[in-house]
């Protein structure tokens, strides 16, 4: 019987699979078919991946990360602001791709590490949203 405050499941660890682009159940079978599209069951234990929802939340993190830590911090920089746009803006913006395309899948399978941890499953999304006020 498990009593309350019990971890099921631990959460740095499921986070840390995720971040690998492991199941956060097992640590072992893979969290992507494709880019960003999760197995719906992981190939090693059978854990529904599909479950937990990761719809808007790796992407906002995305942007707000890329924001903060990369373009703020950039502005600081003459170079960016001073050269001709020409010449900065085509390697800024192949840079800050490049990074968010490499940083989503990472943040995603975060996201779905912390909803396993968390037990938020895509069945609890119709008590979180605002659809029931009308």
């Amino acid at each position: 019987m498990s009593g309350m405050g019990e971890i099921v499941h631990p959460l740095f660890r499921s986070i840390g699979r995720g971040l690998a682009h492991h199941c956060p159940h097992c640590g072992k079978g893979a969290l992507y078919g494709r880019y960003l599209k999760i197995e719906p069951v992981c190939g090693a234990c059978g854990h529904a991946l599909a479950a937990y929802p990761a719809d808007d939340g790796p992407a906002y993190l995305t942007i707000l990360l890329m924001g903060h830590l990369i373009i703020a911090p950039a502005l600081f920089f003459p170079i960016v602001w001073q050269s001709p746009p020409q010449i900065s803006l085509p390697i800024i913006l192949t840079v800050l791709v490049v990074i968010a395309l490499t940083a989503l899948p990472r943040l995603k399978g975060g996201w779905v590490g912390l909803m396993y941890a968390l037990q938020v499953t895509r069945d609890d999304a119709a008590l979180h949203t605002a659809d029931a006020a009308d």
